[in-house]
C-alpha cells in the first residue's frame, strides 16, 4: 500500500473544516450509505458509515479508501466494491481510535485483496 490508509489522498483536497457528516458514500458499484462522523486529521482519518438497512449497524472506512469527493454533490467515493464493505468488520466505537490491532485488522481487511 502506497498511501497511508488512515489519511484522505491529495485528490481529495482540499478537506479541512469540511462537515462530511450526512454525505452520500459511493462505492465502485453503488451507493453504500451516509457518513455518520468522520475525521480529517492526517494518520487519523476516518469515515464511520451508516448503511441503512441493506447492513446491520455502521463501518469503519479507513480514509485512504476515499478515491474522490465531490464537494457540490456532497457525495465521497470509494475505491472498494460494495461486496468489499457489505462482509467489513462491525464498527466499535470503543476500539477504533486507541485499539491499535483492531485498527490494524481494519486496514488488513480492506487491501487484503491490494491496494482498493
Amino acid at each position: 500500500m502506497e498511501q497511508d490508509p488512515w489519511s484522505f489522498g491529495q485528490a481529495c483536497a482540499p478537506l479541512a473544516g469540511v462537515d462530511l457528516t450526512g454525505w452520500r458514500v459511493e462505492a465502485v458499484d453503488g451507493h453504500i450509505g451516509e457518513v455518520d462522523e468522520h475525521s480529517d486529521e492526517t494518520g487519523n482519518a476516518f469515515l464511520v458509515v451508516d448503511a441503512g438497512g441493506w447492513i446491520f449497524g455502521k463501518l469503519l472506512i479507513p480514509a485512504g479508501a476515499v478515491e474522490r469527493i465531490d464537494h457540490t454533490a456532497c457525495t465521497l467515493h470509494l475505491s472498494l466494491r460494495k461486496g468489499q464493505v457489505e462482509d467489513a468488520p462491525q464498527f466499535l466505537p470503543d476500539r477504533h481510535v486507541a485499539d491499535r490491532e483492531y485498527r490494524e485488522d481494519i486496514v488488513s481487511y480492506y487491501w487484503k485483496a491490494g491496494p482498493c
